[in-house]
């Protein structure tokens, strides 16, 4: 092992000794008690198991054979998710033919980010995922189950899922995905008609053209975001079906995947030897295991404020500097859009999840000593599944990649560090994706312009206000003030104005899309402006230094001045327009509990 994942991995342990050991008695007691049917009373039980078939009611409550509940994140809105429909269907099936029954338990909410991007919807995005939790607490506390399946992929979906999960440590549970969408129109060109319509150069028709050949079927988006790297996660993680992450949703594989998680699960169950429900699972070493997956692949920033949660979750306290330590001794072995040019269709190709595992564990970057829920242990996620007849296999990856401009070595990687940076200094602390930025763009130095809403930022490049150097200071975007909604409407006049040459750069206590990349962008600034930091004391003209390179982030202010500026609030106004209409009055009590950015947006704390 290399020291720096050992001496992160012992820090973190002490760290969250003594939340770990108080989660980890409640997940002994809950494990400890009577099967539920047993404990439970005769009309809770009849309740229960009243719309079974007869012979599935005889083999809960009689033979007490093994009974998983299924909780789906399943709905038409989202194109990874509308495959889940007929999921329930084929989980039952495989079930029985194990001897084994299956009720889907519930379901949970799953907004799709692309739909809501730069919309009043977008600020219920960061707080879907601990209502995702709460769903998934729902569906579970009827604890009647033996085992969970999780069916969800997406941004917040599969975070949210995992934290739930691990409110219900006591249980074995395996995560099932549904798989990408094939390529469109590439992740590129996209983008390159998105800059083109920001400058007015083709038309809405054109716009909806380009996006729909992109955005065109079944399956997640095919750019290296959030859900994509989520997948990732999973799998470094050991919480899939061995492979599983990036298969199409209608290829033939996806189905034999598929059975294969209720074997999975099922295999836990049975086995004395094997049985680790998933509150001893998630354990320190696999949450490391995580990190470095994410740091190594160039994976989404988003990611550092969910995995602090999953974390804790799991009773265990991980910080930035953890991710920033890690990020230095990482090596970063993946280009995948926005990081290269790749989709994840071709990552998969070239090798995938597998592959970059494998590299990886061979070289002393993740703890092999996991349990998985895969029998093999971690090894068994460094290869990958195929149909073999009627069965299903696994076979080793060659040595060499695929395509070495996509995934490569841990000998040869693209670089000696991860893909994601800490930045700290007098305007707080931030993380940036240095993979996604061009080298000579790591350190800015411009004048502020100050926005108090991206909509500010949005009329000001239409009226040509922007045609100069400058770093936007978008703030007022923290969880507290409005959910920390992704600011990925952004990147495309950012984009614009840097392929113009100017020096330009984000500073915001918002997030931005897993997709985002290209302009340097300092995000998820802690504390947040609303909560008092000194986001809020930034004037229009100050002169900003962004460093990625020594990891700063720095208003160049004289001290004395700084020291006595007041922080700007926002008006009533301004706080009305964030807290009312579609829904946000709902989310009232999250905006006031809510920790921040680096504590994970925690709400239930």
């Amino acid at each position: 092992m290399k020291s720096v994942i050992v001496e992160v991995t012992q820090r973190i342990r002490e760290r969250s000794a003594g939340t770990r050991r108080a989660y980890l008695a409640r997940v002994d007691a809950a494990s400890n008690r009577p099967r539920g049917s047993d404990r439970m009373g005769c009309a809770n039980v009849a309740h229960a198991f009243a719309a079974l078939p007869a012979n599935d009611k005889l083999h809960v409550v009689a033979e007490r054979r093994p009974h998983i509940g299924v909780v789906t994140a399943y709905n038409d809105m989202l194109s990874a998710h509308q495959p889940y429909e007929h999921f329930p269907d084929v989980i039952r099936d495989e079930a029985h033919r194990q001897g084994a029954t299956v009720q889907v338990a519930g379901g949970v909410p799953a907004m799709c980010d692309g739909v809501t991007q730069g919309l009043p919807g977008m600020e219920l995005s960061l707080f879907s995922r601990d209502t995702i939790a709460m769903g998934t607490a729902v569906a579970l506390t009827h604890d009647v189950f033996d085992a969970a399946l999780l069916l969800g992929i997406c941004d917040k979906i599969v975070p949210g899922l995992l934290i739930g999960a691990l409110h219900f440590g006591h249980l074995p549970c395996v995560f099932v995905p549904g798989g990408p969408m094939s390529t469109g129109l590439s992740n590129n060109a996209k983008s390159t008609v998105r800059e083109q319509f920001a400058q007015g150069l083709v038309g809405r028709d054109k716009l909806l053209e380009a996006e729909s050949a992109a955005y065109h079927g079944a399956g997640t988006c095919t750019f290296y975001g959030t859900a994509n790297s989520n997948q990732m996660l999973l799998e470094a993680m050991g919480l899939h079906v061995p492979g599983a992450a990036f298969v199409h949703p209608h290829a033939q594989l996806r189905e034999e995947l598929t059975r294969e998680a209720v074997r999975s699960v099922l295999g836990i169950i049975k086995s004395q030897q094997r049985f680790t429900p998933i509150g001893r699972l998630v354990d320190e070493r696999v949450i490391v295991n995580a990190m470095v997956a994410l740091l190594a692949t160039g994976g989404s920033t988003n990611h550092l404020i969910h995995w602090v949660a999953v974390a804790r979750a799991a009773g265990i306290v991980i910080d930035w500097t953890d991710f920033s330590d890690l990020s230095h001794a990482t090596p970063l072995l993946a280009r995948v859009y926005p990081n290269g040019s790749a989709d994840v269709n071709q990552f998969q190709a070239a090798g995938g999840p597998g592959f970059v595992i494998r590299e990886l564990l061979n070289s002393g970057y993740l703890h092999a000593d996991v349990a998985t829920v895969a029998a093999g242990g971690l090894a068994a996620y460094g290869q990958v599944p195929q149909r073999d007849g009627d069965a299903l296999v696994w076979r080793d990856l060659p040595a060499q990649s695929g395509d070495d401009s996509i995934v490569r070595t841990a000998a040869a990687p693209f670089g000696t560090s991860g893909g994601l940076k800490l930045l700290t200094g007098n305007l707080g602390r931030s993380v940036i994706k240095v993979s996604a930025v061009p080298a000579d763009r790591h350190i800015v130095e411009a004048p502020a312009i100050v926005f108090d809403a991206q909509e500010e930022l949005l009329a000001a490049f239409k009226a040509g206000q922007l045609e100069r150097d400058f770093i936007a200071v978008v703030r007022f975007q923290g969880p507290r003030a409005n959910g920390m909604p992704e600011l990925h409407k952004l990147t495309p006049p950012l984009a614009v104005l840097q392929g113009k040459g100017f020096k330009v750069a984000l500073v915001t206590d918002g997030r931005m899309s897993g997709a985002s990349g290209k302009v340097p962008a300092a995000i998820h600034v802690s504390p947040e402006a609303l909560a008092g930091g000194p986001l809020g004391k930034v004037r229009s003209g100050d002169l900003i230094r962004l460093d990625a390179v020594e990891g700063t982030l720095e208003a160049l202010v004289d001290a004395a001045e700084w020291a006595s500026r007041d922080v700007a609030v926002l008006t009533d106004a301004q706080r009305d327009t964030n807290a009312h209409g579609l829904g946000r009055e709902l989310f009232g009590g999250m905006r006031r509990n809510v920790l921040s950015a680096e504590e994970g947006a925690i709400t239930w704390l």
